[in-house]
This record gives C-alpha cells, sequence and structure tokens, in this order.
C-alpha cells in the first residue's frame, strides 16, 4: 500500500472487522482449515527450536494460537501484540486457561510501529498476519529492527497452490465455500470475503523473500506446505 488514506483505510478495516469476528474466530479458523492450521503452528514451532529462544516477539498474534503453541518451548517469555484488542481478550482467556499468564503477555500493538527497543528478541513470529500490513516493508523492516543478531523470523502465511488440480480445488473453496461459511457463522459478510482477496493480493514466493532480504534478513528461505496452500519463511539477521 503506497496511498496513505488507503492504508490508513486498510488498517481501520482490519481492526474493525477482526474485533468484529473475535468471539467466532478460533472456531471459525479450526473449522475452515480443517484444524491442518494447527500441524502449520508446530512447523513454526519446530523452526525455532534449534536457536533456543528465550524471548519471542509473536507479532499479529490474534487469538494467541501460535503463542500458545511457541510456549511448548523451553522459552522465559512470549509477547504477543495485535491491533484488534477484542482478539487479545479472546487470546488472554484462552492463555489463562492454559495457566500460561505468567509466560505469555498479549498487548495492543502495531506491526508497523512495534514498541521495543533494537535487538530485543531472539526469535519473531507471524502466523496469517502480513498479508494485513499497510506497509509490508515497514512491517518487515520493524521485525529485523527488534530482532537480536542471530536471530531468527518465521513467517507462516496463506499462498496459492500451482499445480492441477489442487490449484483448482483450492480457487473453488476459497472463493465460493469459504466466504458462505464464514458470513454464516461470523454474521460478518465482508470478513471471509477479505481473506480470499487478501490472499490473492499477497506478493508470495520468491516476491515475498526479495522483501525480506530488502528488509535486511538474510539467508531467507520459503517451505512451502500442504501442496502450497501455506508457505513458512524463514530469515536470520
Amino acid at each position: 500500500m503506497t496511498d496513505a488514506s488507503h492504508s490508513k483505510g486498510k488498517k481501520q478495516q482490519v481492526r474493525a472487522m477482526f474485533n468484529d469476528i473475535a468471539p467466532r474466530y478460533d472456531l471459525l479458523n479450526h473449522l475452515l482449515s480443517a484444524n491442518i492450521d494447527k500441524s502449520w503452528r508446530k512447523k513454526v514451532r519446530k523452526e525455532l527450536e534449534n536457536i533456543h529462544p528465550e524471548i519471542i516477539l509473536d507479532v499479529a498474534t490474534g487469538t494467541g494460537d501460535l503463542a500458545i503453541e511457541l510456549a511448548k518451548l523451553p522459552v522465559k517469555k512470549i509477547i504477543g501484540i495485535d491491533i484488534a484488542a477484542e482478539m487479545l481478550e479472546v487470546g488472554r482467556v484462552k492463555v489463562k486457561n492454559k495457566g500460561l499468564d505468567q509466560l505469555i503477555e498479549l498487548q495492543v500493538g502495531d506491526s508497523e510501529h512495534i514498541h521495543f527497543d533494537d535487538n530485543h528478541f531472539d526469535a519473531v513470529s507471524v502466523a496469517f498476519g502480513v498479508r494485513n500490513y499497510e506497509n509490508l516493508s515497514k512491517g518487515l523492516k520493524e521485525m529485523q529492527r527488534v530482532l537480536k543478531p542471530g536471530g531468527k523470523v518465521v513467517i507462516l502465511e496463506f499462498s496459492k497452490p500451482a499445480a492441477f488440480p489442487m490449484k483448482n480445488i483450492y480457487r473453488f473453496y476459497f472463493n465460493h465455500i469459504l466466504p458462505t461459511i464464514g458470513k454464516v457463522v461470523s454474521k460478518n459478510s465482508s470478513a471471509y470475503t477479505y481473506l480470499p482477496n487478501s490472499v490473492a493480493a499477497f506478493p508470495e514466493g520468491d516476491v515475498f523473500m526479495e522483501k525480506m532480504q530488502q528488509a535486511g534478513f538474510k539467508q531467507a528461505r520459503q517451505h512451502r506446505l500442504s501442496f502450497g496452500i501455506a508457505t513458512l519463511y524463514i530469515g536470520t539477521k
């Protein structure tokens, strides 16, 4: 997003939309992905195991699912930030119910203006959040800034399968089935129309890795998951 007014509109739209669907977000997330999203989050955790992070920042944490998964690592602190306060409220209840409220702290925060010092975190993670950024390059640079030298970023994001027949099945599901179920369950007609549109517009694959490199990340690589429905992007500082 280069137009400032359009960018401001997107951030407000995303915040309002996720606040609105917050009470039903987890149900829909697992329903619409047939719970496969849980296995994707495990892969994020596996990617971080070898660097033994003590403090992790989970950007666009939503209701905290990835933060909760990362709590299985021997970490000292996980901080999750998100612009949608209602999503965080749902997340705090989950975190407390799992007895993780001393380990995981969820805060209102902007991914493009991260309120932490340079070189603060051992690892930074994002699950299904970077495509919602107003300014993707700025968001990536902020993650790189708060990461300690030698630290790792792991980004999980939707992508588009390229091969037949998954490409066709995916396109039909994402454009027709998903918005219909999402509208009925969430009572929000725009949220699950926004999802396929945002995935379609996202600069995935090599284009995204180039943006990571421009933001200062080294050894950028990608790992396609589930026939290309999602992709892990990994980089180091």
